[in-house]
């Protein structure tokens, strides 16, 4: 259970709208369809109390997020050159350093999905070669109101200059490499203990993390 009220609050309301759509997916009377869309609209209104937001800003949630049935799966590219830098962006949401990546699309593998969120985000062509490891947000650090599987790859760069321009450049204030040494001290508290892992699996001092 998180130290955070607001995290636990935003974890129950995912767990209950997790349930909620499950239900409502294989539901076979109106009496308990009824039920599954009261616990839905109990778990929007937990998700606007833990979040902050007011009901109106997550209501557009209740037919796209409210209605997936499991964690979803969002991937992060350690591409790392070599020079066993690691590439990092600055986020425009929060201003901490991170790994680039993001949301998996339909259609694609994961390596895929993040060589492509590297390549929006800093215009860098990269390849996933191993994978870092599958890392649980709710043990990591993830500051997300949602469940999500984050999925790390080792990856490393196939060109040498950039793209002409990222395709994504609203979501980054800037781009970098670093040295494990000289990490700056802003990194995102969900990548603090995942980059340090990146290295390690780069090293090939420990096989992919799981929880």
């Amino acid at each position: 259970m998180s130290n955070d009220p607001a995290e636990q609050l935003a974890l129950w309301a995912d767990q209950l709208r997790a349930m909620a759509a499950h239900g409502l997916r294989f539901v076979d009377n109106p009496y308990d369809e009824e039920r599954y869309h009261k616990i839905t609209e109990i778990a929007l209104k937990m998700l606007a109390l833990a979040t902050g937001d007011s009901l109106a800003d997550v209501e557009p949630l209740r037919d796209t997020v409210l209605s997936h049935t499991t964690p979803f799966a969002v991937g992060d590219a350690a591409v790392i050159d070599d020079q066993a830098r690691i590439l990092l962006i600055r986020r425009a949401d929060n201003g901490l350093w991170a790994m680039p990546g993001g949301a998996l699309d339909v259609g694609e593998t994961a390596a895929e999905g993040v060589a492509r969120e590297a390549l929006e985000e800093t215009g860098v062509t990269c390849e996933a070669v191993g994978l870092v490891g599958i890392f649980d947000s709710r043990f990591c650090g993830t500051k997300s109101r949602h469940h999500l599987y984050q999925i790390v790859f080792l990856c490393q760069p196939t060109a040498d200059v950039l793209v002409e321009q990222a395709s994504h450049p609203h979501e980054v204030l800037e781009t970098a490499w670093f040295a494990e040494a000289e990490l700056p001290n802003a990194i995102d508290p969900g990548h603090v203990s995942r980059i340090p892992i990146a290295f390690q699996v780069y090293r090939g001092e420990r096989t992919p993390f799981f929880d």
